[in-house]
């Protein structure tokens, strides 16, 4: 399922919104230019240094494969050299969260932002909403470093920061309609669907899809999520402002 727009009114431009979508944008140029997989692997979160912050700049790891012969599948032993990166151990879960595996990644992440993080900053306000916002992807990244503390593969996205502006949107607004695109065999649907509905079978997804021979961080996006719900009562504003501006749909 994909969400296309809420029908959720705001009454303030979503400054930090546009701002995050932009820089990850920029960010992602900055990729193309440097070279996707280099990008990664320089600012990426490394789980194995985040654990181990005092271990040398280059860690050298046997790891086992598999590979076919004509024989058959054998297994055996390769060696893979992996550097800290750039950032640092810990500076790796910020940075992280504003690179991109690839334009996919991208476009679908910052599209759920869209949709989602500007009722969410209006909420909280402009300068707490990019307060929650990092609290979130930081802690999603963290999440993931938590569950596979060896792990030498970089992890990167926005999408438990994402997750974490879900989780606040499941609270606050459950009832609002989402216009979602459904895929089903060949054909495309559109439904509006009620949030708490939308955002429960994503969480659900989530949930049954750990353990899945994927690449996809779901412990990030199932802790970031968590985050979100737990922190939503902190930063949400008792009032909104008074007046009467003008309503934007998202």
């Amino acid at each position: 399922m994909i969400p296309l727009k809420d029908i959720n009114p705001t009454r303030t431009v979503p400054f930090f919104t546009i701002s995050l979508i932009v820089i990850n944008c920029l960010v992602f140029i900055f990729q193309m230019v440097k070279g996707l997989d280099q990008s990664v692997l320089e600012y990426g979160s490394i789980p194995y240094f985040v654990t181990h912050p005092a271990s040398r700049e280059t860690v050298y790891r046997d790891i086992p494969v598999r590979y076919r012969t004509l024989f058959g599948e054998r297994t055996g032993i390769q060696q893979v050299e992996v550097e800290r990166p750039r950032s640092g151990a810990f500076g790796s879960l910020l940075t992280s969260m504003f690179l991109h595996g690839g334009i996919f990644h991208l476009v679908i992440n910052m599209l759920f932002l869209w949709v989602f993080g500007d009722n969410i900053e209006d909420t909280f306000g402009h300068a707490k909403f990019l307060f929650f916002y990092l609290i979130c992807g930081v802690g999603a990244a963290f999440t993931h470093v938590l569950f596979h503390p060896e792990a030498l593969v970089p992890m990167v996205g926005a999408s438990g920061a994402i997750s974490g502006i879900m989780g606040a949107y499941f609270l606050m607004f459950p009832r609002a309609r989402v216009l979602t695109l459904v895929p089903f065999f060949f054909f495309l649907h559109f439904v509006e669907l009620p949030a708490f509905i939308f955002l429960g079978i994503w969480f659900l997804f989530q949930l049954i899809s750990l353990g899945a021979p994927t690449s996809v961080a779901f412990l990030a996006h199932i802790g970031g999520f968590i985050i979100g719900l737990a922190l939503t009562g902190l930063f949400r504003r008792r009032r909104r402002p008074p007046g009467n501006p003008e309503f934007r749909y998202g």
